[in-house]
């Protein structure tokens, strides 16, 4: 077999693994998946329908699998294979106990399903691949898992939520719409105290409760939560250049975990290892409060008041501390 056709045999059955995953997918899409023209692909379902797999089309939407049909497991790679090791390490990890025991589960089940060989071959390289826990979720071992089901199923949740500024615990009743990792883990929903989207960090919630009432669906994604949440109010332009080589490793996860409160909304990285922030932010002065631990980090490209906030605000914490 050349490689011509090794390739082709190798793509037609990634397109029935992705025919069994997907309820539908367009020609156009399985092209730009496999970089192959769309004729490429209108032969592949025809030599697929020759072999007797009964993959329908829908006008206008592309193609699905007949429902109910499988076909029995398709063997992994030894490459997917350690890339699901990896997964499961992290899921492990950076998640609750309860996601760690459905990953582990599942990673079971997948290596059931390989050679001999590669399932030693895992056994070897396992200890090699380590995820360091940043214990971003103490004594709340379920609170990830939770949130992703009354997510998928639009339930209500009931937390009780400490402050990051004042420590004052309130119980709040929200609608999640998302989740996402920056350091810690937060959540991203309608609070119905406030009557307004915020943002949750998962370490600061002490009970939780996904209370089996159901809300209406709701077409805000994070990212737009990050959009409108830049737009909330006259925004002024910031960019700020910052080096990472200049502070400590967990100022940078910290710089990571806080920017989107401050109105982050793009960077760009440089060759030196510096990158650039654009921020739009309604306070000078407040985002001045949150430079001010980085400053040794940070150059103002503009605006140039926002360097008088900062030198004033440094100004003010050496004068505090002066021991005379």
């Amino acid at each position: 077999m050349n490689d011509t056709e090794t390739n082709r045999l190798s793509r037609l059955v990634a397109m029935l693994t992705l025919l069994q995953t997907w309820r539908t997918i367009s020609a156009t899409e399985l092209a730009n998946r496999f970089a192959v023209s769309t004729r490429t692909i209108y032969r592949d379902i025809r030599t697929l329908e020759s072999a007797g797999i009964p993959v329908i089309t829908r006008e206008g939407k592309g193609y699905a699998m007949l429902d109910g049909y499988r076909l029995p497991p398709v063997m992994f790679t030894r490459q997917e294979a350690l890339a699901l090791l990896t997964a499961e390490k992290l899921g492990s990890s950076l998640t609750d106990a309860t996601t760690a025991r459905l990953t582990g589960a599942a990673m079971d089940k997948l290596r059931a399903a390989l050679r001999h060989s590669d399932r030693d071959h895992l056994e070897t390289i396992s200890p090699f691949i380590q995820v360091m826990e940043p214990a971003t979720i103490p004594d709340r071992p379920d609170s990830y898992q939770q949130l992703v089901t009354a997510i998928a199923s639009r339930q209500i949740v009931q937390i009780g939520y400490q402050a990051a500024e004042t420590g004052k615990l309130t119980l709040r009743n929200i609608e999640p719409i998302g989740l996402y990792l920056s350091q810690h883990w937060h959540v991203v929903a309608y609070c119905r105290l406030r009557q307004a989207f915020r943002d949750f960090r998962l370490n600061r919630i002490s009970s939780l409760v996904v209370t089996g009432e159901l809300f209406a669906a709701r077409p805000e994604t994070l990212q737009q939560y990050w959009a409108d949440e830049a737009n909330r109010r006259d925004k002024e332009k910031v960019v700020i250049r910052f080096d990472p080589a200049a502070i400590l490793p967990f100022q940078v996860r910290q710089l990571h975990d806080t920017k989107h409160h401050y109105g982050w909304v793009h960077e760009q990285n440089s060759d030196n290892g510096s990158f650039e922030m654009l921020f739009l932010v309604g306070s000078l002065p407040y985002l001045a409060t949150w430079l001010l631990p980085f400053a040794g980090a940070v150059t103002i490209v503009e605006p140039a008041s926002l360097r008088t906030h900062l030198s004033q605000l440094a100004q003010r914490a050496h004068d505090s501390f002066y021991i005379a």
